[in-house]
């Protein structure tokens, strides 16, 4: 590669390089590999649930299609088909399907993202290599710390530009997957550079009409991520400077203002206080998951309300009226009269009456509550009557920094329990820990590969680390 002795190592590339490069399994924290296993066991359990969405489903059968064969060939598997093929589109499809619900972790500081998005590609670079569990650790803690670090480091934020976050996971994504293949570090700034190049996402796809796209740019820039590390394996080269160099990420939004003031990246924040040894802090402790596959809004006020009901040990046939607090935003969208008779699951998704009931009724949200033949349960209407939403004028300063939510339960005895929540279930404030974890998994795999082969994948999940090949851990989600 021409030019690399003219090379400017104080770029931002060369710099975020030589830190992944020099990360190994030995200096993470205990606790980073604990989280790391858990967003593994979210993220599968959303892979399976995902694999049976009409998208999931389009782009296997294309892929199919190009290569003319159901099965197909290849190192790497594809979750629940098994279908064969190579890491870059494994890459991919097994991305895609882990957010196809968009039921997959959160991290929301200046722009939401999902770091998970990119993990699949790690995952098929090491089924390809045929490495271990604690190779694709690394690699997830990478994913997780750089892409956290990228959603912060706009000022204000690109969504507020009018980008999408899929714009930086194309940064993310080839440090993961070069940190994988054990890229030196003018390799992965190559890489960086080759995937960049191609990835810019503009915020269309979350505005307006919402499309198959929503849930598409970030696996796709995951992909890229993956095929941008293999080729600058090989040598192949990309723009060192897509960062901070001329006509760069920072030079194409600086021409951007966002309230009169120009866009601008904190690169030092972004660079500040990275981990490198197991006593630091690692910013995949500070991600959150998804406990319900609800509307974001309507998280708290469920949390609060599961809460009370189990420390009350209050019974559903007990319960007169259900009295919710929130901002206002919240009550004027999952309150209005239409959300307490929903006809489809994306009404009742976004119905906070019939979350509190089925909720309530069932003792879960899931995917499971939101089958056709119980949105359209006549018995739940009653105890959607008895949820009163109303707006708490002194929650809107505290927003979005928290998202507090009261919940008071008044029975037909009289007696009435009450429960605030700041933060939704999920939030790295209020985790959830693996059992919790293991109820969503298996609500979203029990149909699709069975409750035995979910037992077995779970337990291969959460022991990743004595995992001398991830080869065992792909088969395992196979139906």
């Amino acid at each position: 590669m021409a030019g690399h002795a003219e090379s400017n190592r104080n770029l931002l590339s060369f710099k975020i390089s030589e830190w992944a490069t020099g990360l190994k399994y030995e200096h993470l924290s205990p606790k980073a590999i604990e989280a790391a296993k858990l967003f593994w066991f979210d993220s599968i359990g959303c892979g399976l649930g995902g694999s049976q969405q009409e998208d999931a489903k389009i782009l296997l059968a294309h892929h199919r299609d190009m290569i003319g064969s159901e099965k197909g060939s290849g190192p790497c598997t594809v979750y629940v088909s098994g279908f064969k093929t190579n890491p870059v589109d494994a890459s991919f499809l097994n991305n895609h399907m882990m957010r196809a619900m968009d039921y997959n972790d959160i991290y929301w500081k200046a722009d939401p993202c999902h770091p998970s998005d990119i993990i699949g590609a790690p995952l098929a670079l090491c089924e390809a290599r045929g490495l271990s569990g604690k190779d694709l650790i690394l690699a997830t803690v990478i994913a997780y710390e750089v892409e956290q670090r990228l959603c912060e480091f706009g000022v204000p934020g690109i969504r507020e530009y009018g980008w999408h976050h899929a714009t930086l996971t194309a940064f993310a994504s080839p440090i993961a997957c070069g940190r994988v293949l054990n890229l030196t570090v003018d390799q992965m700034v190559q890489a960086i550079g080759i995937s960049a190049s191609r990835t810019f996402t503009p915020g269309a796809v979350t505005a307006g009409k919402l499309t198959n796209m929503k849930n598409t740019v970030d696996p796709w820039a995951g992909r890229m991520g993956c095929e941008s590390a293999l080729l600058a394996a090989r040598g192949y080269s990309g723009p060192e400077h897509m960062f901070d160099g001329k006509e760069g990420l920072f030079a194409v939004f600086g021409h951007v203002h966002y309230k009169g003031s120009p866009a601008r990246f904190d690169a030092a924040m972004f660079l500040d206080k990275l981990p490198r040894r197991a006593e630091d802090h690692y910013r995949i402790l500070d991600c959150g998951m998804k406990s319900f596959p609800i509307e974001a809004l309507s998280h708290a006020p469920l949390t609060a309300m599961m809460k009370c009901v189990k420390e009350n040990g209050v019974r559903a046939e007990q319960v007169a009226e259900i009295k919710v607090e929130v901002i206002a935003r919240a009550a004027d969208i999952l309150g209005d009269p239409h959300k307490y008779r929903p006809d489809s699951k994306e009404t009742a998704d976004h119905s906070l009456p019939y979350c509190m009931a089925v909720g309530l009724v069932d003792g879960m949200v899931t995917p499971l509550q939101f089958k056709e033949s119980r949105v359209m349960d006549k018995s739940l209407i009653p105890v959607m009557d008895k949820v009163k939403v109303v707006a708490n004028e002194e929650f809107e300063s505290l927003f979005p920094k928290f998202q507090p939510s009261r919940v008071t339960i008044t029975t037909t005895d009289g007696k009435t329990y009450a429960k605030r929540v700041d933060v939704p279930k999920g939030d790295p404030r209020d985790p959830m820990t693996a059992e919790e974890i293991g109820v969503k998994f298996n609500a979203l795999g029990g149909e699709v590969i069975g409750r035995e082969k979910c037992r077995k994948l779970s337990e291969l999940i959460l022991k990743m680390e004595t995992l001398g090949n991830v080869k065992e851990l792909t088969a395992a989600t196979v139906a």
